[in-house]
């Protein structure tokens, strides 16, 4: 039982340590509805191009090309998930509609949002206190203090970090002095604070 509690907590230690060094590019939120929408809008776009295609006798090749579009984007479709209220879609003018190019744009807004590391960080080290908390005893309660400690550190270096890039912000003229004052940190702490930007 103490084992698995020490490699729980390690693998939080090791996950936040993960996060504040890489970030969270790698990181995406679960789909939303207006992706959800967006990929359902795909699977009937296509659809309806293949069935205009076969109807116009367009080339045998591109028939056959929106034919497989079609199964991919149902593959896509049922990754992403059936949304909660589906789009209007049974005409091509409801296709072709603003409101669904609507929901595309809010997709794509959608799609590029990472989670802010200092967020996940948090994250991890409030699953961390608590599986500590949970299973208590002379370790739990260590790893509790120390993983309390831990979010404190994580929070003032946020502070830190964030202050710095508001004062060269309103200071623009100081920024070439304020950089020349970081040039004692050491590679490690350069990257970070770097990446935490």
């Amino acid at each position: 039982m103490l084992f698995r509690v020490k490699v729980c907590l390690e693998f939080v230690v090791l996950g936040v340590g993960l996060v504040m060094l890489v970030g969270c590019g790698g990181l995406r939120f679960a789909p939303g509805q207006a992706q959800k929408q967006n990929a359902y809008l795909h699977h009937r776009t296509v659809q309806a191009t293949a069935l205009r295609a076969v109807a116009e006798e367009a080339s045998p090749v591109l028939q056959s090309l929106s034919q497989r579009a079609t199964g991919q984007s149902e593959a896509i479709m049922a990754y992403y998930g059936l949304p909660d209220e589906l789009p209007e879609s049974d005409t091509l003018e409801q296709l072709l509609s603003g409101e669904n190019e609507q929901i595309t744009q809010a997709a794509g807004v959608a799609a590029i949002k990472r989670p802010d590391p200092w967020d996940v960080a948090d994250n991890l080290l409030e699953m961390g206190i608590a599986v500590a908390g949970v299973f208590g005893g002379v370790f739990g309660t260590r790893a509790l203090r120390a993983l309390q400690v831990a979010r404190q550190k994580s929070e003032a270096l946020r502070e830190i970090v964030q202050n710095n890039e508001l004062f060269k912000q309103q200071n623009p003229e100081q920024a070439g002095t304020f950089k020349q004052a970081q040039q004692s940190q050491s590679n490690e702490t350069k990257t970070l604070v770097a990446q935490m930007k």
